[in-house]
């Protein structure tokens, strides 16, 4: 049975200040698979999540709903003693969702969570966390999310991320607006609240302190809250709910944290007029204004 907050999540967060019990004494990530077996959504957790983020269906899953699913098992992944980074300071660079085929809400699924692929990167060191869920049959989702650990870069070190973009790179708008010849284009504007970091920690179980309040973020050098990367492409994909098609995959660089409280503009522009084939839609999220900071970059494409 799916736990309706995923409670246990708060305590990994003490875990990792607490001395000699988190990780972060370097050495590889160790092979260790974590599986949770035969869970189906909560109604109300997910009628909570569904509202938080925008999405109008309950019926079938949102698209990034069972990250949630898998968050605790991450979360216990890179708490342990012998994970090496420290929880505390990683940064979620990167994530990039499969998904083979809608699941019904009320389908029983079994996730399962590792840790790999640890790597330099040109800003520190780099690793993802892959989560999967099957029906019994087949894989019906995946997702990959990117860690950057800041320190000093490697030479030579290139950008390979879980996702196609570089979450740390800069530049090279997406396509957008009349730039996009015959290409529809989907704008929108959102007020962000200050409250909204603690509404989706308490549906997603992410409480991690620089989300929750001004002065937990100061602790961590932060001016104010910032939005969970996770809620910003959730809150993007409910803007295209019912442009996605049933396969499908969405991969997005989180570029810059969205202040809390702030306001926000989403961009989405299809079909794309530069990237592969396949892709359906090229999707920014920048700050309000002509010269507002890019928050997210992000394209939807076919899942073969």
């Amino acid at each position: 049975m799916e736990l309706p907050s995923a409670p246990g999540t708060a305590g990994l967060y003490l875990r990792a200040v607490l001395p000699k019990s988190g990780g972060g004494r370097g050495g590889p990530v160790p092979a260790r698979r974590l599986v949770l077996r035969d869970v189906a959504a909560d109604p109300a957790r997910l009628r909570r999540y569904a509202g938080i983020c925008g999405f109008a269906d309950t019926s079938r899953l949102p698209v990034t709903y069972p990250h949630l699913v898998a968050f605790p098992l991450a979360m216990s992944l890179m708490t342990r003693r012998d994970f090496p980074l420290p929880l505390l300071g990683l940064v979620h660079i990167a994530n990039r969702i499969d998904r083979h085929r809608p699941v019904e809400a009320g389908e029983r699924l079994t996730y399962r969570v590792w840790a790999g692929d640890l790597r330099p990167h040109p800003k520190g060191t780099a690793f993802d966390v892959t989560a999967e869920a099957d029906d019994g049959a087949r894989t019906v989702w995946r997702s990959v999310s990117t860690y950057l650990r800041r320190g000093r870069g490697a030479a030579g070190a290139g950008p390979r991320t879980g996702a196609r973009f570089d979450g740390t790179a800069s530049g090279g708008a997406l396509p957008g607006g009349a730039g996009v010849p015959g290409g529809p284009v989907l704008e929108e504007r959102w007020e962000v609240p200050g409250s909204a970091g603690r509404a989706y920690a308490a549906v997603s179980g992410d409480r991690n302190p620089i989300h929750l309040h001004p002065l937990t973020a100061r602790l961590f050098g932060f001016p104010r809250a910032i939005a969970h990367g996770m809620w910003t492409k959730a809150r993007c994909l409910a803007a295209l709910e019912e442009r996605l098609p049933d396969a499908c995959r969405v991969e997005v660089s989180f570029r810059a944290p969205v202040p809390l409280p702030s306001a926000v503009r989403l961009c989405a522009t299809g079909p794309a007029a530069s990237s592969g084939a396949g892709v359906l839609w090229d999707f920014r999220l920048r700050g309000d204004g002509d010269a507002g900071r890019e928050h997210l970059r992000g394209e939807v494409s076919l899942l073969g």
